[in-house]
């Protein structure tokens, strides 16, 4: 089984496959409501069936909202996206998106979190004996260039020194770790684990970040100040029929990845088997007893000291907890 795609990965074969549909807007036929356009952070997987649920339901439209759902890329950066007006709402990261804020004066509302455990892991095989940051001392791990920053922190915060180590860059490939070349990756869990256990037969596993010293949040629903004043009421639509959306995939887990295998899916280098345990082992990570896109206080408090640690400046004026209040 040949698989090389990963969630920060994709080869120009697949991109190829997709063609304009990675990029081009997605919407809606035609209805009568409130044109917004979404803004996603990734290719169309497993990531976002549920808002992919909430656009087949017309929940959406069923909120007076006419829908344009734009997918991401390796290329394309959501925050560009609200900026430059090409969308009224996106998935963003949280480093990303604080230093936007902090840096260039961007004016934007962080007013949920899709994932509250993100999934940045890192991820070995079993039989390396790996369980905990402190156990890469003396091994060789591959890390992609836009995470070295944070998991140097990582490191640190856990005791271990960069020369403890060796690290070499993450092509996105999991042959590598599958033939013992590397000892772990630094990845998303959601897919890589998956690939390399049905590359090589041997057994995976993960630590993720957020347990191990850096909690923080992925895919947070950003929008700018300016769109939160001017378009309360459809931003609350939005969240509304976007929980629904979720609601619906974690009570049927198996049912929609198998549906979109062919449409939402189609080209974006899954295998059926790897979708299904994409859809599955990021339930846990999105759950919250207050419901999906939820963000309390304490969680709030996580990110802003993860920010710290990373030496990114940010307060709980990047938070804007009151269109969860509505829902």
């Amino acid at each position: 089984m040949t698989f090389k795609q990963t969630r920060r990965a994709f080869g120009k074969t697949a991109l190829a496959g997709l063609a304009a549909a990675a990029f081009a807007p997605i919407g809606l036929a035609r209805a009568a409501g409130s044109p917004l356009a979404f803004q996603s952070i990734w290719i169309n997987d497993p990531e976002f069936i549920g808002y992919f649920i909430a656009i087949d339901k017309g929940w959406y439209t069923e909120e007076g909202i006419d829908l344009t759902y734009i997918p991401g890329g390796p290329d394309v950066i959501p925050q560009a996206a609200l900026l430059t007006g090409k969308a009224d709402i996106a998935l963003t990261s949280l480093i990303e998106t604080a230093s936007a804020v902090s840096e260039k004066g961007a004016t934007f509302k962080i007013i949920g979190a899709q994932f509250q455990k993100s999934p940045d892991s890192v991820i070995s095989l079993e039989q390396s004996g790996i369980k905990t940051i402190k156990d890469l001392v003396g091994k060789t791990v591959a890390c992609p260039p836009l995470s070295l920053g944070t998991f140097k922190v990582l490191l640190g915060l856990n005791g271990v020194t960069e020369d403890q180590l060796k690290i070499v860059p993450y092509a996105f490939d999991p042959t590598p770790l599958a033939t013992g070349q590397v000892d772990a990756v630094v990845d998303f869990m959601t897919s890589l684990p998956f690939i390399v256990e049905q590359t090589s037969g041997k057994k995976a596993s993960y630590m993720l970040f957020y347990d191990f010293g850096l909690p923080f949040g992925q895919d947070l629903v950003t929008v700018s100040e300016e769109t939160l004043k001017n378009r309360r009421k459809d931003i609350v639509g939005f969240m509304r029929a976007s929980r629904k959306g979720w609601n619906e995939e974690i009570a049927h887990p198996d049912k929609y990845v198998k549906e979109y295998e062919n449409t939402w899916f189609k080209g974006n280098g899954y295998t059926p088997e790897a979708a299904l345990f994409h859809g599955k082992v990021q339930l846990p990570l999105m759950e919250n007893p207050n419901g999906i896109f939820a963000m309390d206080d304490a969680w709030i408090d996580k990110n802003l000291a993860t920010l710290d640690k990373v030496g990114v400046k940010a307060d709980k004026s990047l938070f804007d907890t009151s269109i969860l209040a509505e829902l």
